[in-house]
């Protein structure tokens, strides 16, 4: 007997995560998870070298295996109408023309995907898979080919260089950072079926129905909404749930092609080399300041790899255009095409990597000047207007998340001297770093039922990756209307329900709070028009005069005059009652500029024998907006900091550059930060709402609680030990040898 097949699941459930229950009891599926009849299973076959054309497969051992029904490759699929022409690849923005290309640009490229009646004969099947391929020369390595990459102005240039080059003080370096790779829990997974000739139903991992919808109807020409994509439920995405990947075309070209429903999961070696990755970087930045600390002038370059087939611009330089007052800017950027997939968004792409650099850089400027890390940055914090446009911020508290930061750190007890503090054999250091985010908000709708109870379902296509958006939901409708919490269920994640844009880019509850608001309104105003019909009070009655209770609607001002949900209902003969709206950014947008924005603090131990650093204390203080629910907030920015500590401690795709592959694509040789790594991060909000963003006047945090935050731990190791590490990870060896 398992543990809940006698568990009753309470009348009214705690308050918490609307998600919490499913969760906790396995009754919330993944994509992986979901059934049909008469299901099959794929399994990808990946190529084993790096670059060249595919010759030949073998399939005579594979197609023996009992239960193999079919092998799709570039010699055997459906055809893709979209991978007709280059023009429409591109504007599909899938990338890899799967099965309809020769083309080998990376080792692991799927070139055949095995379909049989269970996973176990699909995947022994697909190992009995072997091709033949005309070898071409490759080239995996970033360090050694970068230098040969041109750069080209990256954005419009400040002031000049010649103006600061006399500056009192001038630090120039230059920083690396190596791949990474996502790698949350659950593994990417597609279950495609095609009901009808030109019907099609997608469970899908992803962070976007309505993207994967628009990118499947593109490729197949079909009506979008012929085509149901469902992701309910997402176990982390990070960003590589962003894009529609290979294996999810697989499967739809291999469930027309079998006439079945067919099933692909990932393995975790294959999710290190088809979903993305953040790339390996360069940096080199300059920047001078006068004897009182105020920024004279700056120059960042940076190049990052991307694959052959796609050119992918993680946007290093962008954050150096956004924190600081700096009269006297030049960016320039490149790319630099190797034989690897493509890379994607990862948390807070491009701003996260150029920030390490710039933050860096202006702590070793602090220590140049002998003035404090934390007074340098409130000198030159450009809290006023975005430097680059000119725009006013909307909000910009940025300077207030430093000072809270530094006080709950205990910035007081740092030491200036690099090296002075000590505990046995472990010196102790503390460093910090701000981040910055550009807020976005996009259009999004949001749908309403309300039953004869007077309980509510709100309904919105958006995904929650975990970022608490269905609990955040939630709360903003009991706020407009007052209804009890528990009376408010939630349905997102399908793309038949109203359209919402993909949860990424902390964008999701900025986007998605406005379209709450509006429909809130909307049954206001709709139930005021029923209401009226028996009471004349309500006739004109605003949306926000209209209170909701347990049994009925009252006015915010005649609490005496409440009408029963079971009168409205008889009375209008109304079995249930439905409203849609839908919300998007403005004219604001090109009034003001908006930010997000963090303080990183921290304080790490440093072992001198082993080179071991261990976080001891983190600190992150958020500028969000207003906080619509502090717990899942609070997660958002924990979880943010555990994978910066990763991303300066550990996180590394180790390559062969000699055989054109990755080594260690697994859990057991990638590392990352899990709970002994990670202390109990101290969160803190400044929870004052951005009047102009939307209507809640909440901000994205999901990004800016790893911006910053590799930097400020390699500036605690500087003042632990005085030794400036520049290239992450910074692991032990690289400690010890400074």
């Amino acid at each position: 007997m398992g543990f809940f097949d006698n568990w009753e699941k309470p009348a009214t459930p705690p308050e918490g995560r609307v998600e919490a229950l499913a969760k906790v009891t396995g009754s919330g599926r993944y994509a992986a998870e979901y059934e049909a009849k008469n299901l099959c299973y794929g399994v990808l076959v990946g190529s084993t070298v790096a670059a060249g054309t595919l010759q030949g497969l073998r399939l005579d051992a594979a197609r023996q295996v009992a239960g193999v029904l079919d092998v799709l490759s570039p010699f055997n699929r459906p055809q893709v109408p979209g991978f007709a022409d280059e023009a429409k690849i591109r504007a599909s923005r899938f990338g890899l023309p799967v099965f309809h290309t020769d083309k080998i640009y990376f080792k692991g490229q799927p070139i055949a995907l095995v379909v049989a009646e269970t996973l176990e004969d699909a995947t022994y099947a697909a190992s009995l898979v072997t091709a033949t391929y005309r070898q071409e020369a490759f080239n995996i390595d970033f360090l050694k080919t970068h230098p040969g990459v041109s750069l080209a102005p990256e954005g419009r240039e400040r002031g000049s260089t010649v103006a600061w080059q006399a500056a009192p003080q001038v630090i120039e370096a230059e920083y690396t950072i190596q791949n990474e790779v996502h790698n949350p829990m659950e593994m990417h997974a597609t279950l495609a079926e095609w009901t009808e000739p030109d019907k099609l139903r997608l469970f899908d991992k992803n962070q976007g129905v309505n993207n994967v919808q628009r990118v499947i109807s593109g490729l197949f020409g079909i009506p979008a909404g012929n085509i149901e994509v469902i992701a309910e439920f997402v176990g982390g995405g990070f960003g590589s749930g962003l894009r529609v990947w290979p294996h999810v075309l697989a499967a739809v070209m291999a469930a027309r092609q079998v006439k079945r429903p067919v099933k692909v999961v990932l393995t975790r070696p294959q999710m290190f080399t088809n979903v993305g990755y953040r790339p390996h970087s360069w940096q080199k930045i300059r920047i001078g300041a006068g004897a009182d600390g105020t920024l004279a002038g700056i120059v960042h370059e940076a190049r990052n790899g991307t694959s052959m087939y796609e050119t992918y611009n993680e946007g290093i330089t962008r954050v150096t255009r956004l924190i600081y007052r700096i009269p006297n800017l030049k960016t320039a950027a490149a790319t630099v095409p190797l034989n690897l997939s493509t890379p994607t968004w990862m948390r807070g792409p491009g701003d996260c990597t150029g920030d390490f650099a710039v933050e860096s850089a202006l702590d070793e400027l602090s220590y140049r000047l002998h003035m404090d890390p934390v007074a340098l940055r409130l000198k030159n914090i450009s809290a006023d207007k975005h430097p680059d446009t000119g725009l006013p911020w909307a909000s910009n508290f940025l300077p207030e998340c430093v000072e809270k930061g530094a006080e709950m750190i205990g910035w007081n007890n740092r030491r200036p001297q690099p090296g002075s503090l000590s505990d046995g054999d472990w010196k102790i250091g503390y460093g910090m770093a701000v981040g910055m985010w550009n807020a976005g908000r996009g259009r999004a709708a949001a749908g309403l039922v309300m039953h004869r109870d007077g309980s509510i379902t709100l309904q919105t296509a958006m995904t929650d990756i975990g970022t608490g958006t269905g609990t955040s939901m939630r709360n903003i409708a009991h706020e407009c209307m007052g209804i009890p919490k528990h009376k408010i269920s939630i349905e997102l994640g399908n793309s038949s329900l109203p359209p919402a844009p993909s949860q990424g880019g902390s964008t999701g509850l900025s986007s998605i709070s406005g379209a709450v608001v509006a429909v809130c309104e909307a049954l206001q105003k709709k139930l005021a028009g029923y209401a009226a019909t028996q009471n004349a009070a309500y006739a004109s009655a605003a949306a926000g005069d209209i209170v909701f209770s347990e049994t009925g609607i009252s006015l915010k001002n005649a609490p005496n005059q409440a009408i029963a949900f079971a009168d409205l209902w008889a009375k209008n003969q109304l079995t249930t009652l439905e409203v849609e709206a839908e919300s998007g950014p403005g004219a604001e947008r090109q009034q003001f500029a908006f930010c997000s924005g963090a303080a990183h603090f921290y304080r790490v131990r440093v072992h001198e024998k082993t080179g071991k650093v261990k976080v001891e204390k983190a600190v992150c203080v958020v500028d969000g907006g207003r906080i619509v629910s502090e717990k899942a907030a609070a997660n958002q920015v924990s979880g943010a900091v555990a994978g910066g500590i990763g991303m300066a401690l550990m996180e590394e795709v180790n390559l062969e550059t000699r055989l054109g592959g990755l080594l260690g694509d697994d859990l057991a040789a990638y590392h990352f930060a899990v709970n002994a790594d990670t202390p109990l991060v101290e969160v803190g909000f400044i929870n004052k709402p951005d009047p102009h963003i939307n209507p809640v006047g909440s901000k994205g945090l999901g990004e800016v609680g790893i911006i910053g935050c590799a930097a400020a731990i390699a500036n605690a190791i500087y003042n632990a030990t005085g030794k400036r590490l520049r290239d992450l990870p910074i692991t032990p060896d690289k400690v010890l040898l400074g």
